[in-house]
């Protein structure tokens, strides 16, 4: 059974940084594409950032998004953290590399992050 487990969340203020962790078990990822997603209240999920296998990456702006495949584990550095970046921020994984939530068949739990102002 594939889980996801999300760590690294909290609250933070403006300005500042946090690193956000996810762990994959229960399968073989080989060639899998992980991601980030993030969902606000009242908000659709959002797209964040996305890394193949092999580290293409798709990410916007102040954040970086790295993988380690030997621990199966996908990192997101996020830098400059605004107010508007608050929300519960989810990892997923497929084997498809997509920007689109429908594409990713697993999730994690989410992660709150918090930028106070």
């Amino acid at each position: 059974q594939v889980q996801l487990v999300e760590s690294g969340g909290g609250l933070v203020q403006a300005g500042g940084s946090l690193r956000l962790s996810c762990a994959a078990s229960g399968g073989t990822f080989t060639n899998y594409a992980m991601a980030w997603f993030r969902q606000a209240p009242g908000l659709e999920r959002e797209f964040v950032a996305a890394i193949t296998w092999s580290g293409a990456v798709s990410v916007e702006g102040r954040f970086t998004i790295s993988r380690d495949n030997a621990k199966n584990t996908v990192y997101l550095q996020m830098n400059s953290l605004k107010p508007e970046d608050t929300a519960v921020y989810y990892c997923a994984t497929s084997p498809t590399y997509s920007s689109d939530s429908r594409s990713y068949p697993y999730w994690g739990q989410g992660t709150q992050v918090t930028v106070s102002s």
